[in-house]
């Protein structure tokens, strides 16, 4: 850290961009440390020798079994046209600092492909001649993924190149390994100019570029960029027509999603068995950390140690909200001080290697044993979501689920003498005052996304039939701000949330969750077992 750079470093620095432009080229004229190499003759031809030969051994993914059907899925969906799914390049998060790389969801489903292994990677489907033998055996696309090939010791970007070099990065996957990973053809990433443009054109037998080159937009816009100006070169730069074609990609993908294969499933059920690890170890922790400063980050590092340990990371950033932080949705500071006898809502979920997700809330007493008021509250919630589940079956819609959740919230607010008006009036799309306390929805596609299928129509997500193989959530709450003055002082500052993880199979509903406590006895017994455990520890 403490190394000064000079002009001639930065000039050095320059040259190298010039002379071997490549993924450090997008460091533009940051410089740091990885950026003060040697540069001598020297030093590279004595850094390229006496390097033992550690090949990896790679052996296929379980996710290669079950790509090839989503691949020919995608395919007959486009006949004809070339599909570019990128899997997007690392983000920045300060300076020469790169938040983890995660590759976009799509790039993931129709690779197979999790954790961090292909930054810059770019998956292509070429139509296939119509007058191939491919083509009469029913094939529409050859799939082929380019990446780039392994910067090992073999080569002067192992210790040149900052972005892939295994000197900084170590092993990882290249061209031959990315092959035998997920069943695909591979290529060097600097091949994939020329055959994206290859036979675009308007002449016979060409790819047609305005409606049938399609890509991913959000996820690499270099990428992106590359396939409008191939657009643009061959007379087809229709800004609106291009976007909208590739939207059509992006909700064809998402709408693909919905319903999971075997392979998914099971991934789901080890994501969902690794946030209950999660939350057995906040539970282990709460009885320590009360009163303390920030313990709410306290409990928020307990379970992002167990989704590092047992997954690839959290699904997404968990929510620890105590006390008057619950009632707040995406309460994700989380610098609170956990207090005895509040309420505790933790909204968490590993992610496992494969990337699919799990999504769980549960409140807690946090001295571990629920007042007869909490009970009250808590008991509305438990009541609507299981209502909701017994409104999910096949050919049931989300509106539905959500109908059947609201009814419930509703009765009981008036029942309390916090609804202002009847429960029917309240319940109408005229009313909807209960919603004052649940304004959000209660259910939404779980898979690659926590938040999946986001893309898709609204006829074939809130509105469509629900069907065997889907995963869903189901999450009502009640949220009574500590600022609201239309309720009675002893409900402010409390929130309520109960959110669990649904597989739809041809015989109803299963609760993939069940194994996480949630009724009012269960939650506390399982609250005094853990924390059991933490003082033993």
């Amino acid at each position: 850290m403490g190394e000064v750079i000079t002009d001639k470093d930065k000039e050095y620095e320059k040259m190298e961009r010039e002379a071997a432009p490549g993924p450090d080229q997008a460091m533009s004229d940051r410089v740091n440390n990885r950026s003060l190499r040697p540069r001598s003759e020297a030093f590279k031809e004595f850094m390229t020798t006496g390097w033992d030969d550690n090949e990896p051994q790679i052996e296929p993914l379980e996710s290669s079994k079950y790509t090839p059907a989503r691949l020919e899925a995608l395919g007959k969906a486009f006949p004809g046209e070339r599909i570019v799914i990128p899997a997007g390049q690392p983000k920045v998060r300060n300076n020469d600092c790169d938040y983890a790389f995660r590759p976009d969801t799509t790039f993931s489903y129709y690779t197979g492909l999790g954790e961090d292994f292909e930054a810059g990677a770019v998956l292509v489907l070429n139509p296939v001649d119509p007058d191939s033998p491919e083509a009469k055996a029913g094939k529409t696309h050859v799939p082929e993924l380019f990446v780039a090939p392994r910067a090992n010791h073999y080569t002067q970007d192992f210790f040149m190149n900052a972005h892939y070099g295994e000197y900084w990065v170590g092993p990882r996957a290249g061209v031959k390994e990315m092959t035998a990973m997920t069943g695909i053809e591979t290529n060097d990433i600097a091949q994939l100019p020329d055959a994206l443009s290859k036979d675009v054109g308007t002449e016979a037998g060409a790819v047609r570029v305005r409606v049938r080159v399609r890509v991913i937009r959000e996820a690499d816009p270099a990428i992106t960029s590359m396939v409008e100006e191939i657009r643009e070169a061959n007379g087809f730069a229709d800004p609106d027509n291009n976007t909208a074609a590739d939207d059509k990609l992006h909700e064809f993908a998402a709408e693909a999603r919905m319903c999971k294969d075997e392979y998914e499933v099971r991934e789901m059920r080890k994501a969902v068995a690794a946030t209950k690890h999660g939350f057995d170890n906040i539970l282990r922790k709460i009885p320590s950390s009360l009163g303390k400063p920030r313990s709410e980050r306290m409990l928020e590092g307990a379970f992002n140690a167990v989704s590092r340990e047992e997954g690839n990371e959290v699904g997404y950033d968990t929510i620890i909200a105590s006390g008057a932080h619950a009632p707040i949705l995406h309460w994700m500071r989380n610098t609170g001080t956990v207090e005895s006898g509040e309420l505790l809502l933790i909204d968490a979920g590993v992610e496992v290697n494969s990337l699919y997700t799990a999504d769980i809330t549960r409140t807690f007493p946090t001295n571990g044993k629920f007042t007869d008021f909490q009970k009250k509250l808590y008991q509305a919630v438990l009541d609507s979501q299981q209502a909701g589940f017994e409104a999910a079956k096949p050919g049931a819609t989300y509106s539905d689920i959500h109908h059947a959740c609201m009814r419930v919230i509703a009765e009981r607010l008036h029942d309390w003498g916090i609804l202002p008006v009847d429960v029917e009036e309240s319940l109408s799309p005229e009313g909807q005052q209960h919603r004052r306390w649940l304004a959000c929805g209660v259910a939404h596609h779980l898979g690659l996304d926590v938040h999946d299928c986001a893309q898709a129509r609204y006829e074939s997500y809130q509105n469509a039939k629900i069907r065997p193989g889907m995963i869903f959530t189901i999450e009502p709450g009640l949220y009574f701000r500590e600022d609201d003055l239309l309720i009675p002082p002893e409900y402010r500052g409390i929130g309520i949330r109960i959110e669990d993880d649904v597989l739809m199979t041809e015989d109803g509903p299963e609760w993939i969750s069940a194994g996480i406590p949630k009724q009012i006895d269960d939650v506390e017994a399982w609250m005094a077992d853990m924390a059991a455990e933490g003082a033993k520890a």
